[in-house]
């Protein structure tokens, strides 16, 4: 199985999903660690991926998404964004909206 494949079977088996540089308790850059915030402060219940693990993960989430940056976030198997895209839809409430849409609750979890 290709590493496309395999990021296409993790995103679509959770419904929330975060590629970050480290993890939300141990975020490894500001970036992803604003991003694990926005999802805290909104109650998400959803699965994260250290993408410093991997390095193919870390290229290949890039190349899957067609974004240059890390951390990414996907709902329901779509691409939301980044931090800045995340933070711009935590402050007019469309985040929110997305997120209780579904079903999640509040905590992370890791989908390594």
């Amino acid at each position: 199985m290709s590493i496309q494949e395999q990021l296409k079977e993790v995103i679509e088996s959770n419904e929330i999903i975060l590629f970050m540089k480290g993890t939300p308790e141990f975020p490894q850059c500001g970036f992803s660690g604003r991003t694990a915030q926005i999802l805290e402060a909104c109650g998400a219940r959803y699965a994260s991926v250290n993408v410093l693990a991997d390095d193919a993960v870390r290229e290949g989430i890039k190349q899957y998404s067609n974004w240059p940056t890390v951390p990414q976030l996907y709902i329901r198997g779509e691409f939301i964004g980044g931090c800045d895209i995340m933070m711009e839809m935590y402050e007019n409430g469309e985040l929110e909206k997305l997120l209780k849409s579904g079903e999640g609750e509040s905590g992370p979890e890791s989908a390594e």
